[in-house]
Protein backbone atom coordinates (compact mmCIF):
# COMPACT_ATOMS: atom_id res chain seq x y z
CA UNK A 1 0.00 0.00 0.00
CA UNK A 2 1.68 3.52 -1.11
CA UNK A 3 0.84 6.30 1.59
CA UNK A 4 0.59 9.40 -0.13
CA UNK A 5 3.18 11.95 2.13
CA UNK A 6 2.53 16.24 1.84
CA UNK A 7 -0.91 16.39 0.47
CA UNK A 8 -3.05 17.71 2.89
CA UNK A 9 -6.74 18.39 2.80
CA UNK A 10 -6.95 22.30 1.52
CA UNK A 11 -10.83 23.82 1.83
CA UNK A 12 -12.85 24.15 -1.20
CA UNK A 13 -13.07 27.88 -2.43
CA UNK A 14 -16.42 28.67 -3.24
CA UNK A 15 -17.41 29.59 -6.25
CA UNK A 16 -17.13 33.43 -6.73
CA UNK A 17 -19.24 33.86 -9.84
CA UNK A 18 -22.67 32.29 -10.96
CA UNK A 19 -21.68 29.24 -12.90
CA UNK A 20 -22.32 29.22 -16.74
CA UNK A 21 -23.49 33.30 -16.83
CA UNK A 22 -21.82 35.85 -19.36
CA UNK A 23 -20.70 38.49 -17.18
CA UNK A 24 -20.45 40.83 -19.95
CA UNK A 25 -24.16 40.33 -20.87
CA UNK A 26 -26.57 43.84 -20.90
CA UNK A 27 -27.32 44.16 -17.15
CA UNK A 28 -26.37 45.94 -14.00
CA UNK A 29 -23.72 44.59 -11.74
CA UNK A 30 -23.09 45.44 -7.94
CA UNK A 31 -19.85 45.00 -6.97
CA UNK A 32 -17.38 45.41 -4.39
CA UNK A 33 -13.88 45.21 -3.79
CA UNK A 34 -11.93 44.72 -0.32
CA UNK A 35 -8.31 46.08 0.87
CA UNK A 36 -6.12 43.30 1.54
CA UNK A 37 -6.61 42.15 5.16
CA UNK A 38 -9.52 45.24 5.57
CA UNK A 39 -6.53 47.95 5.75
CA UNK A 40 -7.66 50.95 6.45
CA UNK A 41 -5.51 53.11 2.92
CA UNK A 42 -8.21 55.47 1.85
CA UNK A 43 -8.48 57.62 4.41
CA UNK A 44 -11.42 58.30 6.62
CA UNK A 45 -15.03 58.34 5.92
CA UNK A 46 -15.99 62.10 4.87
CA UNK A 47 -12.21 62.91 3.93
CA UNK A 48 -10.75 63.75 1.60
CA UNK A 49 -7.56 61.74 1.11
CA UNK A 50 -4.98 61.59 -1.97
CA UNK A 51 -5.79 57.47 -1.88
CA UNK A 52 -9.29 58.35 -2.38
CA UNK A 53 -8.90 60.49 -5.27
CA UNK A 54 -6.51 57.96 -6.81
CA UNK A 55 -9.18 55.23 -6.66
CA UNK A 56 -11.41 57.58 -7.57
CA UNK A 57 -9.34 58.92 -10.63
CA UNK A 58 -8.46 55.37 -11.79
CA UNK A 59 -11.99 54.07 -11.61
CA UNK A 60 -13.28 56.63 -14.03
CA UNK A 61 -10.52 56.47 -16.53
CA UNK A 62 -11.36 52.50 -16.54
CA UNK A 63 -15.20 52.94 -16.69
CA UNK A 64 -14.37 56.27 -18.97
CA UNK A 65 -12.20 52.98 -21.42
CA UNK A 66 -15.36 51.25 -22.62
CA UNK A 67 -18.23 53.37 -24.10
CA UNK A 68 -20.77 50.29 -23.11
CA UNK A 69 -20.32 50.24 -19.62
CA UNK A 70 -21.01 53.07 -17.16
CA UNK A 71 -21.62 53.62 -13.64
CA UNK A 72 -24.01 55.92 -11.73
CA UNK A 73 -22.73 55.17 -8.35
CA UNK A 74 -19.97 54.14 -6.36
CA UNK A 75 -17.91 54.55 -3.09
CA UNK A 76 -14.90 54.74 -1.97
CA UNK A 77 -14.38 53.44 1.86
CA UNK A 78 -11.40 53.31 3.74
CA UNK A 79 -11.09 49.74 3.31
CA UNK A 80 -13.27 48.72 0.56
CA UNK A 81 -15.08 50.02 -2.56
CA UNK A 82 -18.52 49.13 -3.66
CA UNK A 83 -19.85 49.99 -7.62
CA UNK A 84 -22.90 49.72 -9.66
CA UNK A 85 -21.88 48.82 -12.71
CA UNK A 86 -23.96 48.83 -16.21
CA UNK A 87 -22.98 47.05 -18.81
CA UNK A 88 -24.72 47.53 -22.27
CA UNK A 89 -23.43 45.83 -25.62
CA UNK A 90 -25.90 47.80 -28.25
CA UNK A 91 -24.82 47.13 -31.50
CA UNK A 92 -21.16 46.18 -30.15
CA UNK A 93 -19.85 42.87 -30.24
CA UNK A 94 -17.95 42.64 -27.45
CA UNK A 95 -18.48 44.47 -23.91
CA UNK A 96 -15.84 43.74 -21.01
CA UNK A 97 -16.79 41.21 -18.44
CA UNK A 98 -17.43 42.54 -14.93
CA UNK A 99 -14.03 40.16 -14.25
CA UNK A 100 -11.71 42.47 -16.37
CA UNK A 101 -13.22 45.59 -15.33
CA UNK A 102 -12.42 45.00 -12.30
CA UNK A 103 -8.88 43.24 -12.70
CA UNK A 104 -7.72 46.19 -14.31
CA UNK A 105 -9.02 48.41 -11.32
CA UNK A 106 -6.61 46.46 -9.16
CA UNK A 107 -4.06 47.02 -11.44
CA UNK A 108 -4.37 50.40 -12.24
CA UNK A 109 -4.90 51.28 -8.66
CA UNK A 110 -1.67 48.98 -7.07
CA UNK A 111 0.43 50.55 -9.63
CA UNK A 112 -0.75 53.67 -9.29
CA UNK A 113 -0.48 53.20 -5.07
CA UNK A 114 3.33 52.02 -4.99
CA UNK A 115 4.20 55.19 -6.84
CA UNK A 116 2.98 56.91 -4.46
CA UNK A 117 4.44 55.14 -2.08
CA UNK A 118 7.79 55.56 -3.47
CA UNK A 119 7.54 58.79 -3.18
CA UNK A 120 7.05 58.81 0.62
CA UNK A 121 3.01 60.09 0.58
CA UNK A 122 1.18 57.04 1.49
CA UNK A 123 2.40 54.16 3.72
CA UNK A 124 3.11 50.70 2.50
CA UNK A 125 0.91 48.14 2.53
CA UNK A 126 2.03 43.96 2.57
CA UNK A 127 1.89 41.86 0.00
CA UNK A 128 -1.14 43.21 -2.23
CA UNK A 129 -3.12 46.14 -2.27
CA UNK A 130 -6.64 44.19 -2.87
CA UNK A 131 -7.96 41.02 -1.58
CA UNK A 132 -8.10 38.10 -3.86
CA UNK A 133 -11.26 38.24 -6.54
CA UNK A 134 -14.46 40.52 -5.47
CA UNK A 135 -17.97 39.83 -4.52
CA UNK A 136 -20.53 40.40 -7.12
CA UNK A 137 -24.16 40.65 -7.36
CA UNK A 138 -26.51 40.47 -10.31
CA UNK A 139 -28.81 42.77 -10.25
CA UNK A 140 -32.17 41.32 -10.87
CA UNK A 141 -34.56 43.78 -10.96
CA UNK A 142 -36.07 47.56 -9.57
CA UNK A 143 -36.60 46.90 -6.64
CA UNK A 144 -33.60 45.07 -6.30
CA UNK A 145 -31.35 48.13 -8.01
CA UNK A 146 -33.20 50.47 -5.62
CA UNK A 147 -31.86 48.42 -2.02
CA UNK A 148 -28.21 48.32 -3.50
CA UNK A 149 -28.45 52.35 -4.69
CA UNK A 150 -29.41 53.18 -0.99
CA UNK A 151 -26.61 50.24 0.39
CA UNK A 152 -24.42 52.68 -1.54
CA UNK A 153 -25.87 55.84 -0.29
CA UNK A 154 -25.75 54.76 3.04
CA UNK A 155 -22.41 53.15 3.64
CA UNK A 156 -20.22 56.02 4.73
CA UNK A 157 -23.04 56.67 7.56
CA UNK A 158 -23.09 53.45 8.42
CA UNK A 159 -19.58 52.96 8.58
CA UNK A 160 -19.16 51.81 12.46
CA UNK A 161 -21.69 49.08 11.83
CA UNK A 162 -19.91 47.68 8.46
CA UNK A 163 -18.53 44.06 8.05
CA UNK A 164 -15.56 45.76 6.64
CA UNK A 165 -14.91 48.18 9.89
CA UNK A 166 -11.94 47.97 11.57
Amino acid sequence: MIKEVGIVDLPKRKRNRLKGYDYSNDGAYFVTICVQNKKCLFGTVGADSISARMVDKTFNEIIDKYPNVYCPKYVIMPNHFHALIHIERADMESAPTVSRIVQEFKRYTTIEYINLVKQGILPPFEKRLWQRSFHDHIVRNKNDYEMIWHYIDANPTNWEKDCFYE
